[in-house]
């Protein structure tokens, strides 16, 4: 059997670092260099490796590997940091709206007073879908998952809008990714109105994203709607949170999807189909689940105590993450956020879940157990609480998740387009199976 080891960098060539690959049976040794980034871990590049010594890497799940070079976010879990384009999250959420977010994270800056303008109006301009998508919407169950939907919708739009399609075409890749940032929220209340037998609403192009969100949602053509402002602002900020997050499951789908040359409306159903996983996107679902789970304010040290122990399979969904060791970043702000929409709701809310989540987070803000193991609340355990605060039904968190996401998604793909490194993804494999073998006739089996 051939025993390889890597030793750290013992030379450069010119100016890079090294490492040495060595495989102690042949005694052949290669040299791999190895890559700085603006900031964060250093990356050895093996790109050569198979080449060189005819052997792969195996790393399940890739999360030692960098399957990408990317401009666009950064994230250190130690510190609880989410960077976009350099800008903290917590500053963007505070100072910046979505739709200024999503200039950013598409061209790299924020824009100025004109561009952002001309931005949000070439957004605005294109909110509304093909009117024959409605007709596509009615071939779903009535009981159909919204996200069901949206992966169909979102996949369909390919077949409405053959102008936007050639990912060689600049401008048409531009054309797609606003198409998609404009349609996302359309489509979604398409979908909860179809759930609830409700009429479609038609958007309103002098309301903002989120506003005009929320009235498509919420509105019913019988009477008019208010947008309570509060509302409105906590619905940005979600999207703002959850706009991109480095190479998550979703959008490394939307760019293996991508590097084969499928269309962009292609890849962003990918994306939504990936979202839809209970692991990544279906987490505040989860929240809310675990709350039912609960049931009343009583039974929470019944369930604290199932979650200290190590025999109990029992976990609390929303709280720690799998990459911040410290507090979430994007938590710090819904957090405030969530309070100030159940203090404007008041009342209004009846709804115990909710009392029953504050008493949750209190007890784990102040419980040695969790402040040691650095189990804080998560963004997913507010905004789920946000969201079951404004009304929308669990099955609609997802798509929620899924109309910030599209922003990240449409600039990594466009990202990745313009990557002259970039090859169609094909990961490899440690082959277990059985070797060759002839086959064998019915009556010798």
């Amino acid at each position: 059997m051939s025993i390889a080891e890597t030793r750290v960098p013992t030379k450069k060539i010119g100016n890079k670092d090294t490492v040495t690959f060595t495989d102690n049976a042949s005694g052949k040794s290669v040299d791999f260099p190895v890559m700085d980034g603006t900031v964060g871990p250093r990356v050895v590049d093996i790109r050569k490796l198979y080449g060189e010594m005819d052997m792969f890497t195996y790393d399940p799940g890739y999360t030692s590997t960098g399957s990408c070079e990317s401009k666009i976010t950064y994230i250190d879990g130690d510190k609880g940091e989410l960077l976009y384009r350099g800008y903290p999250i917590e500053q963007l959420a505070e100072k910046s709206d979505f739709l200024e977010v999503a200039y950013l994270l598409l061209k790299g800056e924020l824009p100025d007073a004109a561009e952002k303008a001309k931005f949000v109006k070439d957004i605005t301009n294109h909110t509304m879908v093909h009117e024959q998508l409605a007709s596509f919407l009615r071939g779903f169950r009535r009981d159909a998952h919204p996200m069901a939907i949206m992966c169909g919708l979102v996949g369909a739009l390919s077949a409405f809008y053959h102008d936007s399609t050639d990912i060689n075409d600049p401008r048409q890749r531009m054309i797609a990714s606003y198409r998609m940032i404009a349609k996302m929220p359309t489509m979604a209340a398409m979908a909860y109105k179809y759930s609830t037998g409700q009429p479609l609403v038609y958007p309103m192009n002098k309301l903002g994203y989120a506003e005009n969100f929320l009235r498509m949602t919420f509105s019913v053509p019988c009477e008019e709607y208010d947008i309570n402002p509060v509302m409105a602002t906590a619905m940005d900020k979600i999207f703002i949170l959850h706009a991109d997050h480095e190479q998550n499951a979703s959008t490394s789908t939307v760019r293996l999807a991508g590097s084969s040359g499928a269309n962009p409306f292609a890849c962003i159903a990918a994306g939504i189909a990936s979202l839809w996983g209970p692991a990544h996107g279906g987490a505040n679902e989860a929240v809310l689940k675990m709350l039912n789970e609960i049931g009343t304010k009583e039974r929470i040290p019944e369930f604290i105590a199932r979650a200290k122990d190590k025999n109990d399979n029992f976990r609390l969904s929303g709280f720690g993450h799998r990459v911040y060791k410290n507090f979430d970043p994007r938590a710090t702000v819904l957090r405030a956020t969530c309070h100030e929409v159940l203090e404007q709701l008041g009342d209004a809310r009846d709804e115990p879940l909710l009392e029953l989540a504050m008493e949750l987070e209190h007890i784990a803000l102040n419980d040695q157990y969790f402040i040691d193991r650095k189990l804080y609340p998560n963004v997913d355990f507010y905004s789920g609480i946000i969201l079951k605060a404004m009304g929308f039904p669990t099955s609609m968190f997802t798509v929620l998740f899924a109309i910030a996401r599209t922003v990240g998604w449409v600039a990594q793909w466009n990202e990745m387009i313009e990557d002259p490194d970039q090859k169609i993804g094909r990961p490899r494999q440690l082959y277990t199976g059985v070797m060759r073998r002839d086959y064998p006739a019915s009556k010798k089996r």
